[in-house]
């Protein structure tokens, strides 16, 4: 499959695969470092943010999966190596163990700012290659995590 069987231009979405493709490789380090904090949390928050890290990494596990499926939709390969996730990723891993409550709180807001921004890249992308299948879906990923972002600031007390 190519663009123009959904006609769209190729050249006009190769920005928009490429800036895909590098979404995928953060948020596939996202999606561990979610894993991490589900895994390794403790302390009073336990119970909340146990739940609410599975929350997060069983959308991020959604969210990945429709990324690459919507790259493959505008006829390219997903990346699919760590080796090219680690490299390309603006998010960066980090060790969960041993982490208190809070700076794990805080390590996912940082990477939800990192996402959003690249969103709002992507948007822009998808705007000019009159990409509408891309933009909504990264639009309903964004929204998602605006709202996560205001609940987990609101959790650790943040204005």
């Amino acid at each position: 499959m190519d663009a123009k069987a959904i006609s769209l231009s190729e050249t006009d979405v190769k920005p928009v695969v490429d800036l895909l493709n590098d979404y995928l490789a953060n948020y596939h380090i996202h999606y561990q470092k979610l894993r991490g904090c589900h895994w390794n949390i403790k302390g009073q928050n336990f119970f909340t943010l146990h739940a609410k890290f599975e929350e997060l990494y069983t959308n991020a596990q959604e969210t990945i999966d429709e990324i690459a499926e919507r790259v493959l939709t505008l006829g390219k390969p997903p990346h699919s190596r760590f080796a090219d996730y680690i490299s390309e990723s603006e998010i960066k891993e980090i060790n969960t163990i041993g982490m208190k409550d809070l700076d794990m709180v805080e390590a996912i807001l940082d990477d939800f700012s990192k996402l959003i921004s690249l969103e709002r890249e992507l948007l822009t992308a998808t705007d000019e290659a009159s990409d509408d299948g891309t933009n909504d879906m990264v639009n309903r990923f964004m929204q998602f995590k605006e709202k996560n972002t205001w609940m987990l600031r609101s959790f650790a007390g943040k204005k």
